[in-house]
């Protein structure tokens, strides 16, 4: 697919909303490790809102920010907050109805920007960064058409998860057990390279 239609990229937040749901289990248990076990609930939450926001919407810069205060207006911690700022900041870099493909990564990497205004934690902190930002690289970094790209993110992603497991968390409640958080995935980490697969996941269903 050269080009990212907003029916398509509707296509890809469904998607993301059903494999979330079906996951959500799994990551509140992950949550329940180092925190307070609630993450899959406030990210399908948060996800609801977004989908529901954005699903009347005939242009991107319209969507993005009604799916951005969508998350913002549901009561879901931390996790509302942070996919509020990402949507927005995708919804401040694009115009139209049609992306190409260096708009995409545009439109990543300004919602990469938007919400490392919310928070300070890198790569290695054992965060949802862990997985966001080496997708949004991976997907600048990468050559073909909007397919090729959203699958060189998801893969970055997962990766960037995957590699949550040996590291001690730096941020948030998980940070007090020092050492002790070593040994299990990031929830945070783990639902946004979800997310990313289930966009490219979304993609080639519609596509």
């Amino acid at each position: 697919m050269e080009n990212l239609t907003i029916e398509a990229f509707k296509a890809m937040m469904h998607t993301t909303l059903v494999n979330i749901t079906e996951r959500s289990d799994e990551l509140s248990k992950l949550d329940a490790i180092t925190g307070d076990g609630d993450h899959g609930t406030a990210i399908v939450a948060a996800l609801k809102a977004i989908v529901k926001a954005g699903s009347s919407a005939l242009e991107f810069e319209e969507m993005l920010n009604d799916m951005a205060f969508g998350a913002m207006e549901e009561s879901c911690g931390s996790t509302s907050t942070l996919m509020g700022a990402f949507f927005m900041g995708m919804g401040n870099a694009v115009k139209g109805t049609t992306l190409d493909v260096q708009q995409v990564k545009e439109m990543f990497r300004a919602g990469l920007t938007m919400l490392e205004q919310q928070t300070k934690a890198k790569v290695g902190d054992k965060t949802m960064m862990d997985a966001l930002i080496p997708a949004v690289e991976a997907i600048e970094e990468a050559e073909g058409d909007v397919m090729m790209i959203l699958k060189k993110g998801a893969e970055a992603a997962s990766e960037g998860a995957e590699k949550t497991i040996a590291m001690k968390a730096n941020f948030g409640r998980a940070r007090n057990l020092g050492e002790r958080s070593i040994g299990a995935a990031d929830p945070g980490a783990t639902s946004w390279a979800c997310m990313f697969n289930s966009f490219a996941q979304g993609l080639e269903a519609y596509a």
